[in-house]
């Protein structure tokens, strides 16, 4: 076998979002075009030659076929050992494990998240550090610049290797360890989280539950978790299979796109506790009995109730949440004396508080949930930390919940996305919003006085780093706030997201619908960036 010195010219559109590059599979399949970007981290992460790698990703169509040109390319530009998840299948907070477990140099994640899957859908690669988090913003923008530049990438002539078998084999000479998927993740859920409360819980006659892994990356190890390790019934994990194509459907865990899950949980009858989670495993979504919990809201209860669970039952130094997320974090963090950070949209941010251990949880708006325990969004850790929680307080999703807005008040909360909007007129709606904001200080609109209304800049409280640019905010006195963000993990067009939020502090106003309360600023914010008008939208794609 040899090494093969391959001429290329770069891509223009080759520029990471939030989440690593998300391109449409067809874009990826063109020729050079992966090679051209795994290069260009081999360029800029001179540890990886002789360092060790963890690849694995969720399953989506071309996953395999670009873990064996990873792999050559590995072996090409002199990485020492690459471990490999069993099919190619490893959940991004497996691989965060993985890397954090065998202290290797980083990993490569192949995935898109909560994107559709297929030929005609969507692929993604993602390099994460030897702490388990993705790349920081430096180091993503030099592998983006590298990219621009590229004129050869390295590459072995070696044939395919087997990747449906646990073994070790050798890659023109770098050894490869296919290793089970789930086995290291699943024992690691066991060392933080009562097991045996939460298999006498599932026990409990009378008690149900549902969990929807969507045809993604978590159904085997939703299967051994819940099924064969805490004895929940045989059927409990839904959609439990693989599929390339997410079996048609959309691997984002919401309550549009995971309906069939949530019609379990209504009626009489329904069950009490479900949960899904996403393509590649790092989102959740929670609910119970005719009960749907936001991800702000989830976030705020861990918090409140972290000592409960054993993993966490000596404090938490502090918690963060993206910009967009609601503020219902940040009044548990108040009340208990705890650290609290708002940062920007992305994991990566929070890694860096984590590793200086200024928090311990961290969460987004947008159904991930996580903790020190690995540097990624963790869905079946979220879900596990649920369980926990129902079997020591003896409460339902409902009862927990309510008494959690007793204490601490409501964030009312929604988002709107507007999806595959096109880009010239995204840009043009958030530029014509950014100009009218100075203005809107000390005015009323709809009936509240603005305090502020700004283009989010964070400051890095580690590495002092300045992120601008992050989302457009309009903050009310009575704490309310409208948020406009063009989102980073699409790949057609824009997407609009619009991020709505309401404080209610009276108990007496905590039962109403969502819809009801949020109205008003919704017309609100619909009227100030004239979304309709100048994207010719009546309705958003998605509301959650």
């Amino acid at each position: 076998m040899t090494q093969q010195k391959i001429t290329t010219t770069p891509f223009d559109d080759q520029r990471p979002g939030t989440s690593g590059l998300r391109k449409r599979v067809t874009r990826f399949q063109l020729p050079n075009y992966l090679e051209n970007f795994v290069q260009s981290i081999f360029n800029k992460v001179p540890a990886l030659t002789g360092g060790v790698l963890v690849i694995g990703g969720d399953g989506r169509y071309y996953n395999r076929e670009a873990i064996q040109i990873i792999l050559r390319m590995a072996t090409a530009n002199g990485v020492a050992r690459c471990i490999v998840g069993r099919g190619g299948i490893l959940s991004t907070p497996a691989v965060s494990h993985l890397i954090r477990k065998y202290k290797t140099t980083g990993g490569i994640i192949l995935s898109a998240s909560h994107n559709p899957g297929g030929p005609d859908g969507d692929f993604g690669i993602k390099f994460n550090g030897d702490n388990g988090g993705p790349a920081s913003e430096s180091l993503t923008e030099a592998i983006f610049a590298e990219s621009q530049t590229i004129k050869e990438y390295l590459i072995s002539d070696a044939g395919d290797i087997s990747l449906d078998e646990e073994y070790t084999t050798e890659l023109d000479g770098m050894p490869v360890a296919i290793i089970d998927s789930v086995d290291d993740y699943a024992e690691f859920m066991s060392q933080l989280f009562d097991f045996d409360a939460i298999r006498a819980l599932i026990a409990k006659p009378g008690f149900s539950m549902a969990i929807d892994s969507m045809h993604a990356v978590t159904g085997p190890y939703a299967k051994q978790i819940f099924e064969e390790m805490l004895g929940a019934p045989e059927g409990t994990v839904m959609n439990g299979i693989p599929l390339e194509d997410f079996g048609g459907g959309h691997p984002d865990p919401n309550l549009v796109y995971a309906a069939e899950l949530v019609e379990k949980t209504r009626g009489d009858n329904g069950v009490d506790f479900a949960a899904a989670t996403d393509g590649d495993g790092d989102r959740n979504m929670v609910l119970g009995k005719n009960f749907f919990v936001t991800p702000s809201d989830s976030l705020a209860v861990m918090v409140a109730n972290a000592t409960l669970i054993p993993a966490y039952k000596n404090g938490i130094s502090g918690v963060a949440r993206s910009m967009p997320t609601s503020q219902a974090a940040d009044a548990v963090a108040e009340k208990l004396g705890l650290n609290s950070y708002e940062t920007p949209t992305g994991w990566k941010f929070f890694g860096l508080l984590l590793d200086a251990d200024k928090i311990t949880l961290c969460g987004e708006e947008s159904f991930g949930t996580g903790s020190n325990h690995v540097r990624e969004k963790d869905g079946l850790w979220a879900v596990l930390f649920w369980l926990n929680l129902l079997a020591v307080r003896n409460e339902s999703v409902e009862e927990i919940v309510r008494s959690h807005w007793k204490t601490y008040g409501r964030n009312y909360y929604t988002r709107y996305d507007y999806e595959a909007i096109d880009k010239g007129i995204a840009d043009q709606l958030i530029a014509q919003l950014t100009q009218t904001l100075p203005q809107l200080v000390g005015t009323e609109l709809g009936g509240n006085r603005v305090s502020y209304a700004d283009n989010f800049s964070y400051t890095d409280p580690v590495d002092g780093s300045v992120s601008s640019n992050q989302g457009l905010r309009i903050g009310f006195e009575n704490g309310a706030r409208i948020i406009f963000r063009l989102s980073g993990t699409g790949t057609e067009g824009a997407t609009l997201r619009v991020y709505l939020e309401k404080i209610e502090r009276d108990e007496a106003n905590q039962q109403a619908e969502t819809a009801e309360v949020m109205k008003p600023l919704v017309d609100l914010a619909l009227e100030l960036a004239q979304i309709g008008e100048l994207t010719g939208r009546d309705a958003p794609t998605v509301i959650t």
